[in-house]
């Protein structure tokens, strides 16, 4: 047999030996008033090959489509609700009876989710957290179900306290013994596993100076050797998941497995929003579903088995902040792909990371960009000294950036004293000017660390120092 074509039937073998080493799903957000039926999307996600599914709710017509589709389903206690599902079993029970009980089995609602994303929540939940995790697990015991159906919650990597190198992780020392360490005790003794939201997309639009793009995108780099353990890293995702594996080992939860309960790249963005392309997120999610169906695990976990929710089965065009929150979609609301992207091992028989992407529809997503630190010309001014800042967009809900400047000043430990009246930053008394100094502090404090210039979709870091009146923004602490 010639050579070329034995090797072409061991590549074949291999990839459908290794279908069981990580599975791929998507998020199936709906703050959009142009998307399909229910309906139509389970047929959607079917002809897809998408067997997996997360929502942000309990729906009665997403939940009712999703039956007897075959396909798995995880399903969110909003944060609105963490407080009385915490101090009411009663209603975590009665919650349990109308959105899972009602429809499960036919439904196979594998998972709930807790909450999202709870501790940068700036409603001040987190005490809430765990009491309800309880007791929607307590709920599903009285009907038993406890052994089918997880619960867990999905931490933002803004929990952990550092991240850098990877083995460096720890989560944020004032969340251990309140949180973190009650949790994992909870997600051990229940057999579940911790869910993280992962964008290396973040790291890298805060850090594209230093931070190569191959590297975010899984493409042919030298790799950065972690100079702690002495790994190699080739991508920012396995650093940064092994940042959160790193973290549950320096508390002894080792057994405790970790689902990426989000992860995605923007196809489109504002001119400040550095690398934000359809090129770009067909090659990010193109190679990370080839790196999960063909079973690679991390550097510090290599047998680790994940699996991975993209973000997002469609662009939302009501989502709030900058462009690319309504542009993290694979597909646009009409069912057409923003990009080619293999979501099955048979469809990588025949992926390349050379993206073809399909004609955009017609129509314009895009919101006017803030003026402060862009230039103009589709990428990011950079500054001379290297360093970034963290400031509010302009253009955001002001309810949503009032929340965020409160979790800011409050929860989030950002130094707001000089905003205070008569202080040196109070003027301009402005929520715009109050919260980009707050969110900068945060974001120093943070030591620039990925996605903790979020906040919501209500903030981006720029390059050239923020000027709002004699106010000078920190660039460390």
């Amino acid at each position: 047999m010639h050579p070329f074509t034995l090797s072409l039937i061991f590549l074949s073998f291999t990839l459908l030996t290794l279908t069981d080493g990580g599975s791929i799903g998507v998020n199936y957000g709906r703050i959009a008033n142009n998307l399909p039926s229910a309906t139509k999307v389970v047929h959607l996600l079917k002809s897809q090959g998408l067997d997996r599914v997360k929502v942000y709710d309990t729906d009665p017509s997403v939940l009712r489509a999703l039956s007897g589709s075959k396909i798995k389903v995880t399903v969110d206690l909003p944060n609105q609700q963490l407080f009385a599902a915490a101090k009411a079993p009663s209603f975590a029970l009665s919650w349990v009876e109308r959105n899972v009980v009602a429809y499960y089995p036919h439904t196979q609602i594998e998972a709930i989710a807790v909450g999202n994303e709870v501790f940068v929540d700036p409603n001040n939940s987190t005490k809430y957290l765990v009491p309800a995790m309880k007791n929607i697990y307590r709920a599903l015991q009285k009907h038993n179900l406890h052994s089918d159906i997880k619960v867990s919650s999905p931490i933002a990597l803004s929990a952990l306290g550092s991240s850098y190198p990877a083995s460096s992780g720890s989560f944020r020392p004032e969340l251990i013994k309140p949180v973190f360490q009650p949790m994992l005790d909870f997600l051990r003794e229940t057999g579940s596993y911790l869910m993280v939201n992962v964008y290396p997309f973040f790291a890298y639009e805060s850090n594209a100076d230093v931070i190569s793009l191959d590297y975010a995108l899984f493409r042919e780099n030298p790799g950065q050797v972690d100079s702690g353990n002495g790994l190699r890293y080739l991508n920012l995702f396995d650093a940064q998941i092994d940042a959160v594996f790193a973290a549950l080992s320096a508390l002894k939860y080792d057994d405790i497995n970790v689902v990426v309960s989000e992860t995605g790249w923007p196809s489109k963005g504002d001119s400040n929003e550095v690398g934000a392309s359809v090129e770009n997120a067909a090659a990010y999610n193109g190679n990370l579903v080839r790196k999960i169906l063909t079973g690679s695990g991390t550097p510090l976990r290599p047998k680790a088995d994940l699996t991975v929710y993209l973000f997002a089965l469609f662009n939302e065009n009501q989502k709030p902040g900058p462009t690319s929150e309504r542009n993290f979609g694979l597909f646009y609301p009409n069912e057409e792909k923003v990009y080619n992207v293999p979501l099955t091992v048979e469809a990588l028989k025949n992926y390349h990371d050379n993206p073809s992407p399909v004609a955009p529809v017609s129509g314009n997503t895009n919101q006017p960009t803030p003026a402060v630190g862009g230039s103009g010309s589709g990428g990011v001014s950079k500054s001379t000294t290297g360093n970034t800042w963290c400031v509010a967009n302009p253009y955001a809900d002001k309810n949503k950036l009032q929340d965020a400047l409160d979790f800011a000043c409050g929860e989030g430990g950002a130094d707001c004293h000089s905003i205070q009246p008569n202080a040196t930053c109070y003027d301009p008394n402005t929520l715009v000017a109050h919260a980009s100094f707050a969110f900068n502090s945060y974001y120093q404090k943070q030591a620039r660390a990925g996605g903790s210039c979020y906040f919501g979709g209500t903030s981006y870091v720029v390059t050239q120092e923020p000027k709002y009146g004699n106010c000078e923004f920190p660039t460390g602490y």
